[in-house]
């Protein structure tokens, strides 16, 4: 990602707005849960169980809205929806505090699942935003960016989720959340975007959207992906992916906690994220440079096998020293594979479709991040070790390099063929005309 590049993307207003929108949001989230997850492995160490329901109640949510969450964003305000997910996030925040200060299970569980099903409608409306108001030109910018964003949450957000959890207590960190859900919601309504980006279907009234036409929109989506093979085979990794999710957002913790450092776990998470976010950083200044020079496809591919690789090594070595130069690895190679996927996508969905594409998609991943979850709180650790989730999770990434390996190449050259033949056509027409 050059200089020039980044100041250029950043004198967009609308981007720069929805950018530290999105900082804002998601770390404040981040705080949160890893207050919460600290809470859960300390009053119910003996019961990780309990970890891995909350992470379900993070990703469950999606199989009860991802028929609408699509169809919105496409025919509602995506500004507004983005808004007022944030907004309404953060009053279920406040309603979370009341429920951790009764310390009734049931339900604070029933908070969060409420709390992450409004999350579900914030990320199609803003990576609609985004894809309408950057130029093609600025998508695998804009992919580096968001994934040096991640990196820097791994690098300080579980540290601050623990230092707020120690010194304010969990009331404190949710505070937290809540206020930068707030502020989130705030600088989206700052924006001042287009009708045509915010609206690309044309004004709908709510009263439209009845469930026959919801269905229909979503349909919709389901066809479009299905008509577009490279589309249809690059979410059939998703799915993959969302495996892989499921056993990262414990497996971390799990490794720390119950194999290689019982006794100063805490620590040992804090500096493994470090080490982890110090990855990510890095991958994403590597991949944004590699970006302008090597195929996208190529970077998933070769990205997805080696982070393969290095996963099942992770379940083999014996300390935690050596796990952290794994993690270190394992961050620089999700960099690349990050932005790639993050700048390919918005130049092969027709912003139209962007919302009901990003409905289908999301689901998927949390239906099997939600399966995996739930087959890690049965069998954990009475039947399956931490070893055979690295081993678990491991093999699922090498299945999909393999996949994409057989059918991504192929199917972006046929892709390339049929852009040159459009652009070909329009200019014999522009010719002709004058």
């Amino acid at each position: 990602m050059t200089k020039k590049n980044l100041l250029g993307i950043f004198k967009n207003g609308n981007y720069r707005r929805l950018f530290f929108a999105t900082v804002t949001s998601q770390f404040g989230r981040q705080v949160g849960m890893t207050a919460f997850a600290f809470y859960l492995l300390d009053r119910f160490g003996e019961q990780p169980f309990y970890t891995s329901l909350t992470e379900m109640m993070y990703s469950l949510p999606t199989l009860f809205v991802f028929f609408i969450v699509g169809v919105m964003a496409d025919r509602m305000d995506r500004q507004k929806i983005a808004a007022n997910s944030d907004w309404i996030s953060a009053g279920l925040s406040f309603c979370f505090l009341g429920a951790v200060m009764l310390g009734w299970m049931p339900l604070i569980f029933a908070i969060l699942f409420l709390r992450s099903a409004v999350a579900n409608f914030f990320a199609p409306a803003e990576a609609a935003l985004v894809q309408g108001v950057l130029t093609k030109e600025d998508y695998t910018t804009a992919a580096g960016l968001n994934q040096m964003v991640m990196s820097i949450f791994m690098l300080f957000s579980t540290a601050f989720g623990l230092l707020f959890y120690r010194y304010v207590g969990l009331q404190g960190a949710v505070i937290m959340d809540a206020v930068a859900f707030l502020l989130s919601g705030w600088m989206i309504r700052r924006c001042e975007i287009s009708e045509e980006v915010r609206l690309p279907n044309g004004k709908t009234r709510f009263r439209e959207l009845n469930l026959r036409n919801v269905f229909k929109d979503f349909n919709a989506g389901l066809i479009y992906i299905l008509r577009y093979r490279l589309l249809s085979f690059l979410i059939i990794g998703f799915f993959i992916f969302g495996i892989v999710n499921g056993g990262f957002s414990v497996m971390l913790m799990y490794v720390m906690k119950y194999k290689l450092d019982p006794i100063h776990y805490e620590s040992s998470i804090v500096f493994l994220s470090i080490t982890f976010g110090i990855g990510l950083m890095m991958g994403s200044v590597i991949g944004s440079i590699i970006a302008k020079k090597m195929k996208l496809y190529m970077m998933i591919i070769g990205g997805v096998f080696l982070t393969g690789v290095l996963v099942v090594l992770g379940g083999i070595v014996p300390n935690k020293f050596l796990f952290y130069v794994v993690a270190l690895f394992i961050g620089l190679l999700l960099g690349p594979i990050n932005i790639a996927i993050g700048g390919w996508m918005p130049q092969i969905v027709d912003p139209k479709m962007m919302g009901r594409v990003q409905g289908w998609i999301n689901p998927l991943m949390m239906l099997a991040q939600s399966v995996t979850l739930g087959a890690i709180a049965i069998t954990f650790p009475k039947w399956v070790n931490v070893d055979m989730l690295f081993y678990g999770v491991g093999c699922c990434l090498l299945a999909v390099s393999l996949f994409y390996l057989l059918t991504l190449p192929g199917l972006a050259a046929k892709q390339q063929q049929m852009e040159r033949s459009k652009m070909s056509n329009h200019l014999s027409e522009a010719i002709s005309k004058s």
